[in-house]
């Protein structure tokens, strides 16, 4: 059996104005945009956005956070409200030490993350994934009269 080389297909002047007469037919022209350089570049050469599976990309980020130290909470808002509830509890200008401050964030968001760790626990004993305003009320009744958010 005889291999043959594959019909190497000769771009001329005709083919070239084929392609652009069935192209203009459809009425699809790609995009042109400007480089930096002022460079004409086609976007059609651009590669499809990746999609991922439902659920893939919420799984992504918790493994994201579960790695970091870092606050999940903006610093600047966070001492926005702490300074308003000084505020309304103590008349008067206080300041606050920086120190002071992320000890009370990591405080807060501790306590936040694992109020969420109970309510989810409530949610998957219903034998449910999402979570629910009555996993969390019923996270509060739980926990008592002795937790701080409950006084």
């Amino acid at each position: 059996m005889v291999r043959r080389k594959p019909l190497e297909v000769r771009r001329t002047k005709f083919t070239r104005e084929a392609e652009a007469a069935i192209q203009s037919s459809r009425n699809v022209s790609p995009r042109v945009s400007r480089n930096n350089d002022g460079h004409q570049s086609s976007s059609t050469t651009r590669k499809p956005k990746r999609r991922f599976r439902p659920g893939v990309r919420a799984l992504m980020e918790i493994r994201k956070f579960q790695k970091s130290t870092n606050f999940l909470i903006p610093k600047l808002p966070f001492a926005r409200v702490v300074r308003e509830i000084i505020m309304t509890l103590v008349p008067g200008d206080y300041r606050i030490q920086k120190l002071a401050l992320e000890a009370l964030q990591e405080a807060a968001e501790m306590y936040v993350v694992q109020f969420f760790e109970d309510s989810l626990l409530c949610a998957v004993h219903a034998k449910r994934v999402t979570l629910m305003a009555s996993d969390l009320q019923l996270a509060r009744r739980i926990r008592g009269h002795t937790d701080t958010i409950n006084f």
